[in-house]
């Protein structure tokens, strides 16, 4: 199974990491979380400001280097490593919305 983290990793939109607004948290029937969307787009958001991912390889390389390049706060530093290691279930593109779903199972 795929973890957000390695999601992030793999997915890119026309050869670009993908964009805090292309990302989307759904449960398996499709119906959104906007709790956990806030938090994986802001995740995506400070990757696309202070980190190039593809220097990382890990969830813990990728936190240790937001510690090191953003005045993040310790707790949401822990808020982020819990969502990146979340495992989804699948991902649903979404062309009509240009949106790229992630199916999370139970969440956090």
């Amino acid at each position: 199974m795929l973890d957000v983290f390695t999601m992030l990793k793999m997915i890119n939109v026309n050869h670009r990491h993908v964009a805090n607004s292309q990302i989307v948290v759904t449960d398996e029937n499709g119906k959104p979380n906007s709790l956990l969307t806030d938090l994986i787009r802001d995740v995506v958001s400070s990757i696309n400001i202070f980190i190039d991912i593809k220097d990382v390889y890990s969830v813990d390389e990728l936190i240790a280097a937001f510690s090191n390049h953003t005045p993040l706060p310790d707790d949401v530093l822990d808020e982020y490593k819990k969502i990146l290691n979340q495992t989804i279930l699948g991902i649903n593109f979404a062309t009509k919305k240009n949106q790229i779903e992630l199916i999370f199972g139970r969440t956090m």
